[in-house]
């Protein structure tokens, strides 16, 4: 992993299905992508799994236990162990900087599977400080674009910002025995997300549910889809790449952006 020497990216990873993180083929993009980092002084994770208000700063201490928050997954993975130190100086930056706007609590919440399965694998020594943040759900998606602006600062102090949702997350018709092809409607969406990613037109990416084709077809509920807009928010017109495209289960989006 490449030393941080200047301004640190903003990522969103698409975790997918937490088998993922036992699964070669799944993995090894994220690997692939790890490569390219610089190595941040910290990570803040912002996921779809933690929708707590307010703003609400998780587990401080070393992560030496983890929320496996699924259901009827194989035994071995309530026993995988991401041993990350805590961050307990950035939590008191991060509420510094979010305090003027809004309210911040606190509480004693492990990583859940949205963060540590793709940590795993992008930062797989378990060398560098973890925090997570909740994403309010009463937010608008304005106001998590804003919030995203109003952490971004944490960039210039070597922070890697990471949001982790899905970009389509449609369980409803997902084919959980293989990876098919995606339907029309899935790809659409994806090709429209990608678009205005490219474009910058973060208008649009908030404006979504009017903007976008089939948005409650590829998104049923909200939740995966709305942790890009506070990595958007951190990376204002910034460019962006794609280091992992495709989806599993046909109405996943596998797809990742880093903004730098």
């Amino acid at each position: 992993m490449k030393p941080s020497a200047s301004r640190m990216p903003v990522g969103f990873v698409g975790h997918g299905n937490p088998l993922n993180v036992v699964m070669k083929e799944r993995s090894a993009p994220w690997r692939a992508w790890s490569s390219t980092l610089p190595r941040p002084s910290a990570i803040l994770t912002i996921s779809a799994h933690w929708q707590d208000t307010p703003v609400t700063i998780g587990r401080t201490r070393d992560h030496d236990e983890l929320l496996y928050d699924f259901y009827g997954f194989p035994e071995y993975m309530y026993r995988i162990g991401y041993p990350a130190p805590g961050a307990p100086e950035l939590a008191d930056r991060v509420e510094a900087l979010l305090t003027p706007h809004t309210a911040v609590a606190r509480e004693d919440r492990p990583i859940d599977h949205g963060a540590w399965v793709p940590l795993i694998h992008l930062f797989p020594d378990a060398d560098i400080p973890v925090l997570q943040v909740s994403m309010p759900l009463p937010m608008s998606e304005v106001e998590l674009y804003d919030l995203g602006a109003e952490l971004s600062p944490l960039r210039d102090e070597g922070v890697f910002i990471l949001a982790t949702g899905n970009l389509v997350h449609d369980l409803r018709h997902a084919n959980f025995a293989e990876d098919v092809e995606p339907p029309a409607y899935a790809a659409e969406f994806d090709r429209w997300v990608s678009t205005a990613l490219r474009h910058r037109d973060d208008a649009a990416l908030a404006d979504w549910m009017d903007a976008a084709p089939d948005p409650l077809r590829n998104h049923p509920s909200a939740e995966h889809y709305r942790p890009l807009l506070v990595a958007a928010g951190a990376a204002r017109r910034e460019e962006v790449v794609f280091p992992v495209e495709g989806f599993e289960h046909g109405t996943i989006a596998r797809r990742c952006v880093q903004f730098d």
